[in-house]
Order: C-alpha cells, then sequence, then structure tokens
C-alpha cells in the first residue's frame, strides 16, 4: 500500500461546506444528461428513425450495440485521462462531445451516418457516464465516497424519469432533428458554465502531490496484474452477470407485461421499478460507508434473482408491480458498489485505471443482454426460459461476489523511487 511521509490536512468531508458536494451537484446534471441522451435516449432515436426513415429495426439496433462496444473500449482509459489532464478538462470534452453526438444523431439521414453519430455518442458516453463521475468523486471524496456518487448517480435516473418525456415532447413540438439539437444546445448552456465555475483542483486527499517516495506503475501494467487477481476478476465478473440480467430483463419489460396485465399497468410497473431505484440508492446512501459491500451487493442480486421469480410465475398486477418494486430497490445501487468495493479493496493509487477497467467489462457485457434475452424469447416462444437464465447468473454473481481476493492488493505495483 501506499504510505504517506508527510502530514496530509484533515478534510470534513460531512461538511456541508465542503466543496466536494459541489462536485456532486456538477456530476448530477452531468449523470442527468449523459443517461438522458446516451442512455435512456436510445429508445427514442430508435423508434423515431425507424418512423421517419423506414429503416429495419435490426439496422438501427445494431447501431445502439456499436455505440456499447465502442464507448466500452473508450471507457478503459477514463481513469487515465482524468489523471492526466484533470477532472475539468474531461468534463468539458464529455460535455461536448455528447452535445456534438446530440446534433449528429439529429442530423441522420443514411444508415452510415448512424454509425458514426453513435461513434460520437460513444465519445460522449465515456466522458458523461459512470467511469468518469466515480474518478471525479474519488479526487474529492474517500470517508464519504460512497454516499457522494450514489447522489451523484440519481441524475442518472432523473434523465430517465425527465429528460425523455421531455426529449418526447420536444419531437412532437419541433420534430426529431429539432429536438436533438435544442437538447444538445441545453447541455452546453447549463452544464458547461457550471463546470467551468464549480470544478477546480481536486484536494491532495492522500498526499500524492507531495510523496516522492513511491509512484504507481503504468496504466498498462495495472490493468495486467487486475486482470490476474482473484479479488478484481470476482467483482467484476459478478457485477457483469448481473448487469448482463438486470438491463436484458427491463429492455423486455414493457414487452413481457403487455399482454399480461396491460399497456397502462405495464407502464406504471416501469415507473414504480425507476422510482424505486431512486429511493433504493438514496436510502443506501446513507448506510453504504459502512457495509460489508461484498456482503450487501450479494444480497441486493439475491433480492432481484427472487422478484424475477415472482415476476415468471405470479400474474396478478398487484403482485407483478410489487415484485418490480422490490428487483427496482437495487438497480440504482449495482452501479455504485462496484466502485466502492474497488476503493475499499485496493490501493487508492490504482482506483481510476481499476473502476475504468471494470466498467468497461461490465458494459461489454451487457451491451449483449437484451439482443441474448430476445434471441431466447423468440427460440422457447416465451421470457420464461430467458428470464429464468437471469436468476441463475444472479445467483452465480451472489456466489462469485463473496470470493475475496487472498494476496495483497497491488503488491509490487507501487514501485520506489530512488
Amino acid at each position: 500500500m501506499l504510505n504517506n511521509p508527510r502530514h496530509v490536512p484533515s478534510i470534513d468531508e460531512s461538511s456541508f461546506r465542503y466543496e466536494g458536494w459541489r462536485i456532486v451537484a456538477v456530476c448530477f446534471l452531468l449523470a442527468t444528461f449523459g443517461w438522458g441522451l446516451g442512455f435512456y435516449g436510445q429508445s427514442v432515436y430508435v423508434a423515431e428513425l425507424q418512423r421517419a426513415r423506414g429503416w429495419p429495426a435490426a439496422l438501427i439496433s445494431s447501431g445502439t450495440t456499436f455505440f456499447y462496444l465502442f464507448g466500452a473500449l473508450l471507457v478503459v482509459f477514463v481513469g487515465e485521462a482524468v489523471r492526466k489532464y484533470g477532472p475539468r478538462i474531461c468534463l468539458v470534452a464529455g460535455t461536448l462531445a455528447m452535445a456534438a453526438a446530440g446534433v449528429a444523431i439529429g442530423a441522420v439521414r443514411e444508415p452510415w451516418q448512424l454509425y458514426l453519430a453513435d461513434a460520437v455518442l460513444a465519445f460522449g458516453w465515456a466522458g458523461t457516464s459512470l467511469a468518469m463521475i466515480t474518478n471525479t468523486i474519488s479526487l474529492w471524496f474517500d470517508q464519504k465516497r460512497g454516499m457522494a456518487i450514489s447522489l451523484a448517480l440519481n441524475g442518472a435516473s432523473f434523465g430517465g424519469i425527465v429528460g425523455v418525456p421531455l426529449l418526447v415532447m420536444l419531437i412532437g413540438q419541433i420534430g426529431f432533428a429539432g429536438a436533438m439539437y435544442a437538447s444538445a444546445g441545453a447541455m452546453l448552456v447549463v452544464l458547461l458554465p457550471v463546470i467551468l465555475l464549480l470544478v477546480g483542483r481536486p484536494p491532495d486527499l492522500h498526499g500524492w502531490r507531495v510523496a516522492t517516495a513511491a509512484k504507481p506503475q503504468s496504466s498498462t501494467e495495472i490493468r495486467a496484474w487486475a486482470l490476474r487477481d482473484l479479488g478484481f476478476l470476482t467483482v467484476t465478473t459478478a457485477f457483469a452477470l448481473v448487469l448482463f440480467a438486470q438491463v436484458g430483463f427491463i429492455v423486455h419489460l414493457i414487452s413481457f407485461l403487455d399482454p399480461v396485465i396491460g399497456r397502462e399497468r405495464a407502464a406504471v410497473a416501469v415507473a414504480v421499478l425507476t422510482a424505486m431505484a431512486v429511493v433504493g440508492r438514496v436510502l443506501f446512501s446513507m448506510v453504504i460507508d459502512r457495509l460489508d459491500q461484498r456482503l450487501a451487493s450479494a444480497l441486493s442480486f439475491l433480492s432481484q434473482a427472487v422478484a424475477l421469480c415472482v415476476v415468471i410465475n405470479l400474474h396478478n398486477d398487484y403482485v407483478l408491480i410489487a415484485a418490480c418494486a422490490v428487483f427496482g430497490f437495487s438497480v440504482g445501487n449495482l452501479i455504485t458498489l462496484p466502485s466502492l468495493i474497488v476503493q475499499q479493496e485496493f490501493d487508492s493509487a490504482f482506483f481510476g485505471v481499476l473502476i475504468s477497467l471494470n466498467t468497461a467489462i461490465n458494459q461489454v457485457t451487457y451491451a449483449f443482454g437484451p439482443g441474448i434475452v430476445g434471441a431466447l424469447r423468440d427460440w422457447s416462444g416465451g421470457y420464461a426460459l430467458p428470464f429464468y437464465l437471469c436468476v441463475a447468473l444472479e445467483v452465480v454473481a451472489a456466489a462469485l461476489i463473496m470470493v475475496r481476493g487472498t494476496s495483497k492488493p497491488g503488491h509490487g505495483l507501487i514501485k520506489t523511487q530512488p
């Protein structure tokens, strides 16, 4: 572990006046636009481009898959970029890329332009989503990092609850292209001044700037070591499996519920799931830094597995909505917990590289979730088989996450300078 040879001034992260909470507010706004345009917006783009251009759904959806996979490749290097260029430049770059992607998507007229727009969107997603937010907040928080990340990521849910309906409303008023241009403009007008005004130089939480006795190895060496470390592999694989199941289930939820309880109540179930994700994240944020985070993760996985079993087997309206609420309670926390486990178990000098690598692996995995669930549904003639697969993945992940590494985290990766 990195030992600081000098005294580091204490920082009261719980104080309301601590500057880090302003960074949380910035990241909340960043997540609102990042998820609103980058994640939840995908369903709007698919529907609108199919309606306006008459392109096959498979063609448009393949662009979405390309977006996730290319974005995952970029996410690997987010921690390195934040460490090299600083959070302000990276946040500005992410904002500009996402706004440019909004304009590009609005201007799509040919299929090849869609893939180009999705490539730009991948840059924007890498600069406004989970890896960027956790890396940024980690520079301001240590003891209260779990609460800070949880609160900031409520912007992701806010982007889905408020951002998507506003985008749909704008499309009805000024058309798809106009709505995308307006959304990109709003992002620039709101986010850029906030970032420039509030994001400055982070505090020296661990004495990195004054410590001269130790220096971490290169990012490439850290990634190579992590992919051989049992502790890192178990947390990354477990969350990859769960997010595959979670995203696959949520994307197909309305299609499953529509013939069972009707479109209106299916929409209510999805709204309840999303709202409970916010409630769960807020309540969890109050205690998350004091929990055994691997055990909390395992219990979250199992609660989702139980909820899925109820959804598959019981078709009462209220029971299904209640099961969606139980499933949703842990949805938000599953994108927060990996970063907290990495913080807790590995040297702080490696945090940015490790959480970026973890996020990239997870994104590659869950990108295939909706497609595989859909393919299994078509092959089997129903959702029981793919949803039971999701249950199995949740249970396996719950067992896997409890396997902890035994070696000293990062041993040999801190090299002493002469």
